[in-house]
């Protein structure tokens, strides 16, 4: 018997979506992994294999330059899901024919569902779908029906039930197909019959599993804890999987938000009882970024004194050859390829593919193949305190990335200020629960303001306030206009240095999350 989960390969091809396909098929209960083409076959034999989707990608099928996927993901005898490319691919690899569209469609549009079974279970009429495609499936395969279509597609969905192979046109992975998690759900449960079993309890005892493989029975791990909920359950599985000897370093590098670090050391040592050192490396910090204007030079810069503080910490530990680090799926999606697709490098990340060769100590991530939902149900599956779980994500490098233009001391303490006051009356208007995120940015723009009748000369803070499931996509959040005064007014009359709050209303895409 196959000690792995049944799972489902994602094949990325070139798609920016490929992981969130991936987190679709983990809410669906299945275990999935990722793979480029190249490495599709060999990654799918050694699984427990139970289905294949292939993601779209910007490629045209017919192109030179079109992704080299290999015919034998049609011949593993497991039900396949063709997405956008994907369902081109199928369609032109079997016969069929994929031509220039004669009207391409981008964005919202209403799909007619001709066969409303196998993916299309209980999805009747018309439902609205997000397309993004200049190409279009012309002529089916043999074999196969249509099973969707649009005013200007024809072919929008195809499938032929008795090889258990899929394709649409749509993403049904994106938030924007109202019923696109249902086609998911659909092709999982109905067609490749996947046990839904992915779920806290199997991956904890997986990660559990995995982190006693690579660290033994006798080594040390240092951690880096934030307080945030990545870093916070990468502790608790850590501890799980070799209890005292996980030792977690906390750095206050000066970029931190208000009384975090007294948070932090009341929750981690007094309350969980985990090995806990605390480091003051402001100054080292700051001195470091001073004079620095550059979003990437300011992460590559923290980064590189992030691991130095750790190396030298970790020189107590006479066994600590392993670092642990809570990076997620989204970290590494947008900073490396690490699945060798064609996805573009968005921005960097302090704790992603950086470590220096000198540092001689080993990764454990046991969050790295999980989304942010999925840690957050992993917390509460071990008992992590709500404060911690349903916290606000707060990037690596810290407020130095919301610090747009110079780091300084004085600076920092006017965003600290401000994005206090953010926070404080998000919340105590108890709006927090359905947003992703809500900070303040510090912008390096000066204007003129009137203050008691005199004259100012100041800079301005940004709101940022997101709503979003995964971090991949976010659409700015409505707050009520009584709030956005009540916390406008309250920043120029109480934080020093800022004479005019605006309002970020941008999504993502185009825009990210995050100003640097």
């Amino acid at each position: 018997m196959n000690a792995k989960p049944k799972g489902v390969l994602v094949v990325d091809l070139g798609a920016q979506y490929a992981q969130l396909i991936a987190r679709r098929v983990r809410e669906a209960g299945s275990y999935c992994e990722i793979a480029p083409p190249r490495r599709a076959l060999e990654v799918a034999r050694a699984m427990n294999l139970g289905a294949v989707i292939l993601s779209g990608g910007p490629a045209s099928v017919y192109a030179a330059d079109a992704p080299a996927v290999p015919r034998g993901l049609l011949e593993l005898g497991v039900p396949v899901l063709g997405i956008c490319y994907g369902m081109q691919w199928i369609a032109r690899e079997l016969g069929g024919e994929v031509t220039r569209a004669d009207k391409r469609e981008f964005g919202r549009q209403s799909v007619e569902v001709a066969a409303a079974s196998e993916i299309f279970e209980g999805i009747a009429g018309n439902t609205v779908v997000w397309m993004s495609h200049g190409d279009s499936v012309t002529r089916l395969p043999s074999g196969f029906r249509v099973y969707a279509q649009t005013e200007h597609c024809p072919i929008a969905a195809m499938g032929d039930s008795a090889r258990g192979f899929f394709g649409v046109q749509f993403h049904p992975e994106v938030t924007h197909s109202v019923r696109g998690r249902e086609v998911i759900e659909n092709f999982l449960v109905r067609v490749a019959k996947m046990p839904g079993d992915w779920r806290p309890e199997g991956i904890v005892e997986r990660e559990i599993r995995h982190v006693r493989e690579i660290v033994g029975s006798d080594g040390e791990v240092v951690l880096g804890l934030s307080g945030g909920v990545d870093s916070s359950v990468a502790a608790m599985i850590l501890q799980k999987a070799i209890g005292p000897r996980l030792h977690c370093i906390f750095v206050d590098n000066g970029l931190l938000r208000k009384g975090e670090r007294a948070v932090v050391e009341s929750q981690f040592r007094d309350q969980f009882g985990i090995d806990l050192t605390v480091v003051d490396a402001t100054e080292r910090f700051l001195k470091s970024l001073a004079g620095i204007t550059d979003p990437e030079q300011k992460r590559k810069l923290i980064g590189r004194d992030f691991v130095d503080v750790f190396k030298l910490e970790a020189k107590r530990f006479s066994r600590a050859h392993f670092l642990g680090q809570g990076t997620l799926y989204p970290d590494i999606i947008e900073s490396v390829n690490v699945h060798g697709g064609n996805t573009a490098v968005i921005k960097s990340h302090h704790n992603v593919g950086g470590l220096p060769k000198d540092l001689n100590m080993t990764l454990v991530e046991p969050l790295r193949e999980l989304f942010k939902d999925e840690v957050r149900a992993i917390g509460r599956y071990l008992g992590l305190d709500s404060r911690i779980v349903d916290r606000q994500p707060f990037p690596g490098p810290g407020l130095a990335v919301r610090c747009l233009g110079e780091i300084t001391r004085e600076r920092l303490e006017t965003l600290r200020e401000a994005d206090a006051i953010v926070t404080s009356e998000i919340e105590a208007a108890g709006l927090h629960k359905g947003l992703w995120q809500y900070f303040a940015v510090l912008l390096p723009v000066r204007s003129v303001g009137v203050m008691g009748d005199a004259r100012t000369y100041e800079e301005a803070c940004a709101l940022r306030a997101v709503e979003s499931t995964d971090a991949m996509t976010a659409d700015w959040a409505h707050l009520p206009h009584e709030l956005l005064g009540k916390i406008s007014n309250r920043i120029i009359n109480e934080v020093r240095g800022i004479n005019r709050v605006v309002l970020d209303i941008s999504s993502k895409p185009p825009a990210t999350i995050e100003w640097e």
